[in-house]
């Protein structure tokens, strides 16, 4: 599976971004989808994870601002992040596992500023 983020930015602090993977297979053929973020010199850690049957996970400290989701177009999983707090700030990975393997995009690097 490739996977190809972009979406990410500047953002102002409260304010919102999209960002958008696009898979080289249908969506729904995958296990799970998820959104990682990594801060340097600190370990990736996941933020939102999308199970092929459609349920959801978050991390605590996204839970009620961030929305992982499939897009009309069937190889695209979107993450909506709303109410943007400066410790938003991070590079953002798209991850897709299947059957065992793991697949990453390159990050996407979203900046939370005032």
């Amino acid at each position: 599976v490739q996977l190809q983020a972009s979406g990410g930015g500047l953002a102002q602090i409260g304010g919102s971004l999209r960002l958008s993977c696009e898979a080289s297979r249908r969506i729904s053929s995958i296990d799970a989808m998820a959104w990682y973020r990594q801060v340097p010199g600190k370990q990736r850690e996941a933020v939102a994870l999308l199970m092929r049957d459609g349920s959801t996970t978050y991390a605590d400290s996204v839970k009620g601002r961030f929305t992982i989701s499939r897009g009309n177009a069937r190889n695209t999983v979107y993450l909506q992040m709303n109410s943007l707090k400066p410790e938003d700030t991070a590079v953002y990975y798209c991850m897709g596992a299947d059957r065992g393997y793991d697949y990453w995009g390159q990050g996407t690097l979203v900046t939370v500023s005032s």
